[in-house]
């Protein structure tokens, strides 16, 4: 998919941010950190946090030169600081045309060109079948359930947590 590009956030991203973010439907696959009403407010806040990140932790998914999503990493620390985090959002009108499949690709890329890393992990909500789908078509494998150790909408769930190795 040529016409997909990661790039860091910009402030001019805030109004096409807070209209694809605004959406029950990925605030019900997100932690609930992500703001739900996601605002104008929020995306700024948001664009704002990100521009300090170095290296660039958080990016924007453009696909055909239109903004569809976000994706980033969280680095790990202490004991786990060879680890990372990736997450990934979709607006809702593009779900269904590999937009996830490939941001995750070449955010892994990214990570891996990064050189400090050895474990890429993801996390996802037991009913997240896409995700789950994206992370396999990436090289990640499961690796445990968790079991009852998510709380969202008043509902004790499972967490899946899928793992790519860097090194051998």
């Amino acid at each position: 998919m040529t016409d997909l590009i990661l790039r860091p956030w910009q402030k001019q991203d805030a109004q096409a941010l807070a209209a694809i973010a605004n959406n029950r439907n990925i605030w019900n696959n997100m932690r609930d950190f992500f703001p739900s009403p996601y605002t104008v407010s929020d995306a700024l806040q948001w664009i704002t946090k990100t521009a300090t990140d170095n290296p660039v932790q958080h990016f924007a998914i453009l696909w055909q030169h239109k903004l569809v999503g976000g994706c980033g990493c969280i680095l790990k620390e202490d004991v786990y600081r060879k680890n990372i985090e990736v997450g990934y959002y979709v607006g809702e009108p593009y779900w269904g045309n590999g937009i996830a499949t490939e941001a995750c690709r070449l955010l892994c890329n990214y990570i891996a060109e990064q050189k400090n890393m050895v474990r890429i992990e993801a996390n996802t909500f037991q009913h997240n079948k896409a995700s789950m789908r994206v992370l396999q078509k990436n090289g990640f494998y499961l690796e445990a359930i968790k079991r009852k150790a998510v709380f969202k909408n008043n509902e004790l769930m499972d967490e899946w947590l899928w793992v790519k190795m860097l090194l051998p």
